[in-house]
């Protein structure tokens, strides 16, 4: 093979055979391209499969955040509302003026806050003794009144220190009389009355009894006006 035979030249079978065998080397080197084209198509397909590492998003990864919150200039925020105006305040009503009584009419009744009562004695008698009582009437407002001092109206009560009704002035002599008067403001008026000594029971029907010796309080009457106690002893 390597001395060419044949009525030709050696060269033009030389230049025969390095032709055959560039085509020989050329359909080799062509086939291994398409072997070496066809593995590299696999991996890259592959490759374009599989997502890229940095490039594609991983199912598992969080949102980026500008996905997930909201550009602020897209935001609007919400206007607050205009601050209602201010109702006036509602005027106060001025307080109702105390109940004020009403002031004495001069010359009209001595009404029983008008008038002070009280009676007087002389603090003491001696057993079966007649001491004198006195049952005091005095204006103490500040105008002149007029008030009914009949000795009906009037009463001299004696009790004993447990409250027990022992003597009244009315019981057995009763006295009747038309008085009425106008008083000044400041004015007093006396009324004296002479106990006898004695108990004595309303309409004077019991037997009467000298009161024996002791502490006593008085207290009087005029209509609906009482005073206060007055101490008395009898010794």
């Amino acid at each position: 093979m390597l001395h060419p035979v044949g009525p030709l030249s050696s060269a033009v079978y030389w230049r025969r055979r390095l032709l055959v065998l560039a085509l020989v080397v050329a359909v080799l080197g062509g086939g291994g391209w398409l072997v070496a084209a066809a593995v590299s198509g696999g991996s890259g397909s592959a490759s374009a499969a599989a997502p890229r590492t940095g490039t594609a998003a991983d199912p598992t990864d969080p949102p980026a955040l500008e996905q997930v919150v909201p550009s602020l200039a897209s935001v609007r925020t919400p206007t607050p509302p205009a601050p209602a105006p201010e109702s006036p305040a509602p005027e106060q009503a001025e307080p109702a003026p105390a109940d004020v009584p009403a002031a004495p009419t001069p010359g009209g009744p001595c009404g029983d806050d008008m008038i002070a009562l009280e009676v007087r004695s002389p603090g003491s008698a001696a057993a079966g003794g007649q001491p004198t009582f006195d049952l005091v009437v005095t204006n103490v407002s500040a105008v002149p009144c007029v008030r009914t001092l009949d000795k009906e109206l009037q009463e001299i009560v004696l009790f004993d220190g447990a409250g027990t009704r022992l003597w009244g002035s009315n019981d057995c002599f009763p006295e009747a009389s038309d008085d009425t008067r106008t008083l000044a403001p400041g004015e007093s008026v006396a009324f004296p009355l002479v106990w006898g000594g004695r108990t004595s029971e309303p309409g004077c029907a019991a037997e009467r009894t000298v009161l024996g010796a002791g502490q006593y309080v008085l207290r009087g009457r005029l209509d609906t006006k009482a005073s206060g106690d007055a101490p008395f002893a009898v010794v």
